[in-house]
């Protein structure tokens, strides 16, 4: 997924616009998550059922949720790009449902987005706000163990949704910092070993921080 993700960044950055500005940022930061509905879709090995599920992120621990934004700034206040989120989703408190050992997203409800971003620079002096918002895929790391099923791997389980609001402010001519609110929306319909199917559509909200290389 790394490499899909830079290989598109490498499209975005052709030159193919002298004027356009390339920004490439790596964020971090405190995420969570809702309780969802989880729906077990199975005539083998996991009983059908539909529960509500209440989640959390655990945001520092490893694997640590991130993110990588390349974009490209077709004009001093509009631009556009790609926006890969390892966003992570643990059972609250390890409490699960009778049967289920293992239930989690945690080495990523990853996301991959295509975003439009809209900036105003000079606003409020050497600080520019920004929001922007995108569509794109799901492709979480589907971990669920219930009694010897045991499901484990990485799924494309369908679309995704992200809004962005925030702020940037330069360190240097190339260099800045910002910080922003970001959500996620993804509608999953994972596979199970058993040729089951589990189904959950997740809300994420996160708190970031993050440094971009402009050039």
């Amino acid at each position: 997924m790394l490499r899909t993700f830079a290989l598109c960044c490498g499209l975005l950055a052709l030159p193919t616009l002298a004027s356009a500005e390339v920004e490439l940022s790596f964020y971090g930061g405190a995420q969570s998550a809702p309780a969802s509905d989880v729906v077990i879709r199975d005539d083998s090995v996991i009983p059908d059922s539909n529960f509500s599920q209440s989640w959390e992120g655990r945001s520092a621990s490893a694997p640590i949720y991130y993110g990588i934004r390349v974009t490209r700034w077709q004009s001093p206040v509009f631009g556009f790009g790609l926006d890969l989120a390892h966003n992570k989703i643990y059972p609250k408190d390890d409490v699960l449902p009778t049967g289920f050992s293992v239930l989690e997203f945690t080495d990523g409800l990853n996301t991959l987005t295509v975003n439009a971003y809209r900036r105003w620079p000079n606003m409020l002096g050497d600080v520019t706000p920004y929001v922007g918002g995108g569509l794109g895929l799901a492709i979480p790391h589907v971990e669920v163990t219930h009694g010897a099923s045991e499901t484990f791997g990485y799924q494309l389980t369908g679309p995704a949704a992200t809004w962005i609001a925030g702020a940037r402010y330069p360190i240097s001519d190339q260099w800045s910092v910002f910080g922003e609110y970001k959500g996620t929306f993804t509608s999953n319909v994972g596979e199970l070993d058993t040729g089951g199917k589990i189904e959950t559509d997740v809300f994420t909200n996160a708190v970031n921080l993050g440094v971009s290389f402009n050039f």
